[in-house]
């Protein structure tokens, strides 16, 4: 049994190729699988559920996409969906179309007997204090159901504006601003009381060693899917020494690994 996470595809009318190479992943890589889990930014951007009311480019990119998570859902294979700093307007009725269920921002698990906390990871960029603002004020209630109570024509030039605003501020921060603070990655695995981390955001895909009050550590960072490659996690037992072990892997979206 083996249990698959991925994040940030963020999957646009503008991202064919990933669309396809998403849905070839459902229906190769991850039937069979216990569970999958996609911490945040599925979506590049999104504006409400009821762009699925609407004839709109997105709409387009989501409906394949329902269709192929509620397909692996009636499979067997559980369906976990956490928001990211892009997608943190979907709600329960996209969720729910996907028969996924969703976690909070930040989720303690564990996966084939190793505890875990995972989070999407934008949370812990804290020495971004932009971005930080900009966060506290996005995830308020207030300010999400203003949002969602503008015309949807609007919010789609909103959000427009905002990834262009986003993209220029970011272009002129140093990678250490836009990467995890350690130190926050370390408070909160001491509080959860965990030696393993799984998150994405950063587009810094790798596997971390360190420690936390001097026990042994690891952080894995999941990659950013791109028209060529896909990346995942993959968290599965032994056949030999029958522990759970967890890999971090890139593959070409042609061909998604079959795990069998």
């Amino acid at each position: 049994m083996r249990t698959l996470l991925v994040a940030d595809l963020h999957l646009s009318e503008n991202t064919p190729a990933m669309t396809r190479g998403f849905i070839r992943y459902l229906e190769v890589t991850a039937p069979g699988a216990r569970a999958l889990y996609i911490l945040g930014d599925l979506f590049d951007a999104w504006v409400g559920d009821d762009l699925l009311d609407h004839s709109h480019p997105l709409t387009e990119v989501a409906n394949p996409i329902i269709a192929a998570l509620r397909h692996l859902a009636n499979s067997g294979t559980r369906i976990y969906f956490m928001h990211g700093n892009r997608d943190f307007l979907i709600g329960n009725r996209f969720v729910d179309a996907c028969q996924a269920t969703l976690l909070p921002e930040v989720q303690e698990v564990e996966l084939h007997d190793i505890p875990v906390v995972m989070l999407h990871g934008d949370s812990l960029c804290t020495r971004d204090s932009d971005y930080m603002a900009f966060r506290r004020q996005a995830r308020s209630a207030e300010w999400q159901n203003k949002m969602l109570a503008m015309p949807l024509t609007e919010r789609a030039v909103l959000a427009q504006q905002m990834r262009q605003q986003s993209g220029e501020a970011n272009a002129g921060k140093t990678n250490e601003i836009m990467d995890v603070t350690l130190s926050e990655v370390v408070s909160l695995m001491r509080e959860r009381g965990v030696a393993t981390m799984i998150h994405g955001h950063t587009h810094r895909p790798g596997v971390h060693d360190f420690t936390v009050e001097d026990v042994p550590a690891k952080r894995y960072v999941l990659g950013d899917w791109d028209d060529e490659n896909g990346w995942d996690i993959i968290v599965e037992e032994d056949g030999d020494t029958h522990s759970a072990q967890i890999r971090l892997r890139q593959f070409p979206l042609a061909e998604p690994p079959t795990d069998t």
